[in-house]
């Protein structure tokens, strides 16, 4: 499934602990790396003096390499590349050329005001919506790929179907079991001022819909993996959490280790194209969160 992961690096903390889960995967898949720094244009841009532009590039070398130190004897191919532009259009331009299956990137911790940081370059990345991204958490105690239980939400639709292979993948790849959910926005479906009075006949046919999107998708899992152990589950959202809090919430109760989404929408801004539940998912979650494009 990943025969080629490209691990973005900056020199953070997050970077590093993104490039170890990277390299527990591609020991997992047997999988070539590419570890890649970006030297910004922008910073290009306002150096001065060849020396200066000398420096950056050699920082960047330095950077890569002490990444790519960091690699297991399993990883048996690891290769290193320090490219200038505009990171998160070079990132992906770069995986695109080399035919890579994943890009595997960190996210910053939680902020002083309590919410969790994508990161702009990473935002971008995944606004791009061209190769299967893995979000890793800064902070987390465990940075090496072990999935004993994946959670894959599903709304029926075909971007969420996107995401299948990838599910059965991981699960018959580190014998994860998988939970396959459907969340039921009640305020979503019928509004603000009605998620509290919707006719019964109503919620029951959007339960029958989510019911029938999880059955459909556990099905297809079971065709792929039948050695996978699958369970099925069907939540309502609060009112004032929606379905990303009821994700987040059905994680931390379950003992989730990687939740595995479909990128949807189609707005030209990154945050409506991925979609604003698996947006708000890759910000709350303190696990893994693997984001899959229609086209992945």
């Amino acid at each position: 499934m990943y025969d080629h992961i490209v691990i973005p690096v900056d020199g953070s903390d997050e970077a590093a602990a993104a490039a170890r889960h990277g390299f527990s995967l591609a020991a997992t898949f047997d999988s070539t790396v590419s570890v890649l720094h970006v030297v910004e244009r922008r910073a290009l841009r306002l150096t001065a003096t060849e020396d200066e532009r000398t420096r950056l590039q050699s920082s960047g070398e330095a950077i890569v390499d002490d990444v790519a130190a960091l690699a297991p004897d399993e990883v048996g191919s690891v290769t290193t590349d320090v490219v200038e532009g505009t990171p998160a259009d070079r990132i992906t331009a770069y995986a695109g050329d080399r035919g890579a299956d994943l890009i595997v990137v960190g996210r910053q911790g939680v902020s002083g005001l309590g919410k969790r940081l994508l990161g702009g370059v990473t935002e971008r990345i995944l606004g791009r919506r061209t190769t299967p991204v893995a979000v890793v958490p800064g902070g987390a105690a465990e940075t090496a790929a072990d999935y004993a239980r994946i959670l894959f939400p599903t709304d029926g639709s075909d971007a969420a179907d996107a995401a299948v292979p990838h599910v059965a993948a991981a699960a018959r790849a580190f014998g994860s079991a998988v939970d396959v959910l459907n969340v039921v926005d009640l305020q979503a479906a019928g509004g603000v001022f009605n998620a509290g009075g919707l006719e019964p006949a109503f919620v029951d046919r959007l339960e029958r819909r989510g019911r029938d999107a999880v059955d459909a998708a556990a099905g297809e899992l079971g065709a792929s993996a039948p050695e996978v152990g699958i369970r099925t589950a069907i939540e309502r959202a609060t009112a004032t959490g929606g379905a990303a809090a009821a994700v987040r919430d059905y994680v931390d109760a379950a003992g989730i280790d990687l939740v595995v989404m479909g990128a949807s929408g189609r707005s030209n801004r990154s945050r409506q194209l991925l979609g604003s539940v698996t947006s708000s998912v890759l910000r709350t979650v303190a696990v893994p969160v693997l984001v899959v494009p229609r086209s992945g």
